[in-house]
């Protein structure tokens, strides 16, 4: 029963509806009282006699494959899983490996490569070739659109004011409107931030050069496949077969052997640097448009710091109001260092000390004490209160170093530099306007708006900037024999006007006589310019081009320039003639120059015989106004040179050369000779066919500075050499290289990560609780690697002389094994396969060349890579009377801050297999003496023996399911410092059964009797017991692998270990892994 009240309230008129019920009943929600049935009602019918005409649906027997990338090709698979222990914290472990490509329909096609970790940002060590498949993306295209996400390389060319190449994750979508009209958009996190570096160039040191950050950081890292290396102007190429290799973990390039470099050469090097203080977002877009006669193109592009989302930077209020009070003054944005910290003993903390009013901070790990962490920064030589005094630690101590007569002693201050949060937008149009056939108009007009520091207004009304492009060009055609051309352009650039990348010319400071006082820190113009240039070309069909270019360049009240070129190109029948010139006429505020230059070159081209000559000079005079006095640009270059080859290029050929190169400076205000070099070379392919190749290069400079006696010699050399037989018995393939280069005296620290993922332990050797690099050994079980090496900035350089000789020879009678003679059957059993490589840096010795690979007994030998192996098979791979004798004897040397680093290994080890019915006896026998010396750190000191026997019978049940019963004698003596021995036996049975390849169970059971005389807690017994301790020792693993569909596996893996006095340590793992 409902009763309608209404209530008035002015104009208002609310109705409620209200249920009557009594007081003295309780009364519960309608959820509850309500009545609910499984099946609904109004769908069931009566049981009647027609129920036997109801039909029922069977299962269908159709088997359902069901595979959710049918019609596709993938390669790749998907794992999660789990990893914990009594030792350890849990850990999630998950991997994806997936590669897609084909077809989704007839129009859509699929690409994608995908993965789960974090792909770096550059490849491991000095990297060659970068695979497409090294990124992670997913890429769906048409005939008229394409979408990816993911990994996407962004390159615009379209426009002259905003060209730039970035590699970012995100999304571009771009379409095909018609056939002439198009659009883009892009959205994404960047990757890296751009840089542009020059690097100065030693005689005879082909690297590693290092790169540095935006602010002169030594640590950075390089975005892979971003770098660009120009040398003269000219773009390389990376590879170890071309012209330089890169490290874009260090963010070192060294330039290969056969590409030798200079001092006079002029390197610049563009690059992304990975930047993490800021999460950075990116947005791009833009169309082009087309009709019979206009092209017209637009562009906008968006990049900032989100400065509320920091990464690797955290910044404090106080951080912040730095920031905001700096406007772009980058020597503003410094802030202290000092922070409240808890006492944590793998953590180097310091104490406040004041004494008479002087305030200062020391070291100390007294738990009691109120602790602070610090960041100390370099800020010069005796520019700072503060020393390193300690590099033992993992991290480095600094002492406070007491002024003296008010003059700092120390080189670094408890502070840090605070990178501020930047944006750059750029909106441009340009356009083609064709007046005729032979004539057109192209434009462009680009407006920047960049904030160097979005935490502060200041210094913002130099945000903005325009700049103006504007073209014609017109072309007559002569009897289809001669073509004229004539352009003519100007071009304006506000000093305020930003451009994503340096869109110049990699010469273009020096082409003219610029300074780099007109740069900024990111290398782009400080003052308003504008440039003008009329061109005259005429081009011969098949005879070759005459080209005259006018150019002017102004720099608004600074710098006025004005420059002439002249090309000429002959090429006809055999003889090519090439020539460039320029006169440059330059005048700023403080200097006037000119600058001359002309390259000119002819060659013949025959069939079999080629000749070259060269003729370059330059001629630069750039003086101080106001003193009439030369600056030290000023300089003069000659360079003769002629190079002549026979054969066929690039199969068959032998080419040698000779080049006289004369460079004048500024000596006492005039300029004189500084030096000459004579430079030799040879470049060939001797050998060239299926069999037998050989390849010589070589590169000898004489170089005479005038101010020193005695000429240097600088060689580079390498000999490629490869030969296999007919019969394919016997393969060799030798390879030398020699050459002179830097030796870096590296540093390293060791940080704390996830069990499992490192593979170092820290073994407090001296119980101090301070972490010192001595004290780090790599870890025997995977519970106990909690700590990962780490590679420091290299700082210290020394000049060497490296060579490098490798050697691979395999000899393989197989062949023979049908061969009628006795002896050749005899010897078809046989195989030998020797491994020989050798990498040496010796301190160079003036001009003497240690060309010999194998002298290492040097005094001047710094850095030793030697490794040597040789294996003899008889019956390889074989069942019966198997045998193999391997010999080792590998030696290192590495010249580190702290001191030279020696290991030596000399390994003998035979072993022997033979089956009788279902058993498989097998034995080891071997020898070893593994030597340690360290310059430093006595307890890496060591020389022990090790002698080993190792007998296994194998029983086999069927169908691959086996027992084996093992047992190993082992004796360990060190020969020096405390003389520590260890006899070890160890028992142990291991089984693994399998099932039609859906279950596959292996395990095993080990027991260790260890007889250890000396410090257990030590480096080398640690090294020695190999993880384990004296006494009893017990270990067990339990491997499952279960195929639980087509497609998918589980993995289960237990181990765990038991030692004397020493609880059980349980490790596990459990995993589910997809393939495709």
């Amino acid at each position: 029963m409902s009763n309608e009240k209404t209530i008035s309230a002015d104009s208002i008129d609310i109705k409620v509806n209200v249920t009557e019920k009594k007081l003295d009943s309780i009364y519960f929600p309608e959820f509850i009282t309500k009545e609910y049935n499984f099946l609904n009602n109004n769908l069931i019918i009566k049981s009647t006699s027609n129920l036997d005409k109801l039909y029922k649906i069977s299962k269908s027997n159709v088997v359902n494959n069901n595979n959710p990338f049918e019609g596709l090709n993938t390669n790749g698979s998907i794992s999660r899983g789990i990893t914990l222990g009594n030792n350890q914290n849990t850990v999630l472990n998950s991997e994806l490996d997936l590669q897609i490509f084909g077809k989704l329909n007839d129009k859509v096609e699929v690409t994608a490569s995908i993965q789960d970790a974090n792909i770096p940002l550059q490849d491991g060590g000095y990297s060659q070739k970068l695979d497409e498949f090294d990124q992670i993306f997913i890429e769906l295209k048409s005939e008229k659109w394409k979408i990816r996400a993911g990994d996407v390389d962004l390159n615009n060319s379209n426009t002259y004011f905003g060209k730039f190449e970035k590699r970012i994750q995100g999304l571009l979508v771009s379409a095909k409107i018609n056939e002439s009209d198009n659009a883009y958009v892009s959205g994404a996190i960047v990757k890296g931030q751009f840089k542009s570096s020059n690097i100065n160039i030693q005689d005879g040191n082909q690297g590693p050069y290092k790169l540095q950050g935006q602010l002169g950081e030594l640590y950075i890292l390089v975005v892979s496949g971003s770098e660009k290396v120009y040398v003269n102007g000219l773009l390389l190429q990376r590879g170890e077969n071309k012209d330089y290799i890169i490290n874009y973990n260090a963010g070192e390039i060294i330039f290969n052997t056969t590409y030798p470099v200079r001092s006079d050469m002029r390197v610049k090097i563009d690059y992304q640097i990975s930047d993490r203080n800021y999460s950075r977002f990116m947005a791009y877009s833009g169309g082009q448009f087309s009709t019979e006669k206009m092209n017209l193109n637009v562009m906008i592009y968006n990049e900032n710091d989100l400065k509320n989302q920091q990464l690797q930077q955290n910044l404090n209020s106080d951080n912040i109001d730095v920031l905001s009070q700096a406007g772009d003054d980058l020597d503003l944005m410094q802030s202290s260092s000092i922070i409240e910290a808890e006492f944590d003993e793998n953590r180097i903390l310091y104490k406040k000390i004041i004494d008479n009013n002087l305030e200062y901070y020391e070291f100390s790990n007294d738990p009691n004490e109120q602790l602070y962490s610090i960041k100390f920064s370099y800020v010069g030589e005796n520019e700072g209160d503060y020393a390193l005094v300690n590099t033992n630690a993992i991290s480095n101590i600094y002492e406070y170093i007491p002024q003296i007569s008010g003059n700092k002693q120390g080189n670094y201050e408890p502070i840090i530099n605070l990178i501020a949060p930047e944006k750059i937008q750029l909106a441009i149009i340009n356009g083609e306007y064709r007046i005729s056939e032979n004539s057109e108009i192209k434009f462009e007009l680009a407006n920047s708006n960049s904030d160097k520091n979005l935490f502060s207004t200041i210094n913002d009304e130099d945000n903005t900037g325009l700049a103006t492009k504007i073209e014609i060009k017109n072309s007559i055609v002569r009897n289809n024999n001669l073509k004229i051309i004539n352009k003519i352009e100007y071009k304006h650039i506000n000093k305020d006007f930003r451009s994503i990348e340096n869109n110049y010319n990699t010469e273009f400071l020096r082409n003219w006589n610029l300074d780099s006082t007109l740069l900024d820190i990111n290398n782009q113009f400080n003052k308003t310019q504008n440039q003008s240039s009329a061109e005259l070309k005429f081009l011969k069909k098949n005879i070759g081009s005459i080209d005259y270019k006018y150019q002017n360049l102004e720099f608004i009240d600074n710098f006025e320039g004005t420059k002439h070129n002249a090309a000429l190109k002959y090429d006809s029948d055999n003889i090519t003639l090439n020539s460039r010139s320029s006169f440059l006429k330059s005048k700023s505020n403080l200097f006037e120059s000119s600058f001359n230059r002309s390259y000119n070159s002819m060659s013949l081209d025959s069939n079999d015989f080629w000749a070259e000559i060269n003729l370059d000079y330059e001629v630069n005079s750039k003086k101080t106004i106001i003193t009439d006095s030369l600056t030290l640009n000023s300089h003069q270059y000659k360079s003769y040179g002629v190079k002549s080859g026979i054969g066929e290029k690039e199969k068959l050929f032998v080419e040698i050369g000779y080049n006289h190169i004369i460079n004048d400076s500024v000596v006492n205000n005039s300029i004189q000779k500084v030096n000459t070099s004579n430079n030799f070379s040879i470049n060939s392919q001797l050998i060239n066919n299926s069999n037998s190749k050989l390849s010589i290069f070589g590169n000898y400079r004489i170089l005479d500075r005038t101010n020193n006696e005695r000429k240097e010699k600088f060689l580079n050399s390498r000999i490629n050499y490869f030969k296999k037989t007919s019969n394919e018995v016997i393969k060799i393939n030798i390879l030398y290289e020699s050459n002179s280069g830097n030796l870096a005296q590296q540093e390293y620290t060791f940080i704390e990560v996830e069990p499992g993922i490192g593979n170092y332990k820290w073994i407090d050797i001296n119980e101090n609780n301070i972490q010192e690099l001595e004290e780090f050994e790599i870890a025997q079980f995977e519970d106990e690697g909690i700590y990962l090496r780490v590679l420091l900035p290299n700082q210290r350089f020394i000049k060497t002389y490296q060579n490098k000789f490798s050697q691979s020879l395999n000899i393989n009678f197989k062949s023979w094994s049908k061969d009628e003679s006795k002896f050749k059957k005899l010897l078809s059993h046989f195989q030998n396969q020797t491994q020989y490589l050798i990498q040496k840096q010796s301190a160079q010795d003036n001009n003497k060349f240690d060309l010999n690979p194998f002298k290492v007994s040097s005094e001047n030998l710094l850095g030793l890579t030697m490794n040597l192996r040789n294996s003899l098979f008889f019956n390889r791979g074989k069942e019966y009377y198997s045998t193999t004798y391997n010999f080792t004897n590998n030696r290192s040397k590495n010249s580190l801050s702290f001191g030279n680093i020696q290991n030596d290994i000399l390994s003998h080890q035979l072993t022997f297999k033979h089956k009788l019915n279902s058993i498989l006896f097998s034995s080891l026998i071997s020898i070893e003496n593994r030597k340690s010396r360290s310059e430093n750190f006595e307890s890496k000191n060591y020389t022990f023996e090790e002698i080993k026997y190792a007998p296994k019978f194998t029983y086999f049940i069927e169908n691959n399911n086996k027992i084996d019963f093992y047992y190993q004698y082992s004796n360990k003596e060190n020969l020096i410092g405390y003389f520590e021995t260890l006899t070890q036996n160890k028992f142990g049975i291991s089984s693994s059964f399998s099932n039609k390849n859906k279950l596959a169970i292996n395990g095993e059971l080990n027991y260790y009797k260890n007889k250890f005389k000396g410090n257990p807690n030590s480096i080398i017994g640690y090294i020695m017991m190999e993880g384990l301790q004296s006494g009893d020792n017990l270990t067990w693993a339990l491997n499952i692998q279960k195929k639980i569909t087509k497609y998918v596996d589980l993995n289960l893996n237990y181990f765990a270990r038991k030692s004397d006095y020493n609880p059980v340590i349980h490790n596990g793992s459990v995993q589910l892994k997809a393939n495709f």
